[in-house]
């Protein structure tokens, strides 16, 4: 393998090919210490229980090559191999998250594909910091394990 290859699902793939394969909503950052603000806030952000305070997190964020990009959890499955049913109301439920991530100034989108798919406000739950240690907060996508 050279240098500049990296192993993916059984195939040896250069670094001249788009490491997201048009997956998620490549965005950037003002300041370094942003991606933490992020990363914490998308633990906050996503799909709640109707009969416990369960929250379950619909997005992450990815940093590889230096590139960041956020993801539903269900394109990160299809990035590691695995099969998915990623959904038009996954794909809604991303953008919309794109949108209020870009309007509360915590990042800005490179391109307006989040704009195209939408869903109301209503169907996210979004934890208010002060009330994060009332839910229990589950990640449906572990990153690095």
């Amino acid at each position: 393998m050279k240098g500049s290859d990296y192993y993916r699902n059984g195939f040896t793939m250069e670094h001249t090919e788009d490491i997201f394969e048009g997956y998620g909503v490549e965005i950037s950052l003002a300041h370094e210490d942003d991606f933490l603000k992020v990363k914490e806030t998308l633990t906050r952000i996503g799909v709640s229980s109707r009969v416990e305070k369960k929250l379950y997190q619909s997005c992450h964020i990815l940093h590889k090559r230096g590139r960041y990009v956020i993801l539903h959890f269900k394109e990160l499955l299809a990035l590691d191999g695995l099969e998915t049913d990623t959904s038009e109301s996954d794909i809604g439920r991303r953008n919309t998250i794109v949108k209020l991530l870009t309007e509360w100034g915590l990042l800005t989108p490179l391109t307006d594909k989040y704009k195209d798919n939408q869903l109301s406000i209503a169907q996210l739950k979004i934890i208010p910091y002060k009330e994060k240690k009332e839910w229990e907060l589950i990640p449906k996508y572990h990153i690095g394990k």
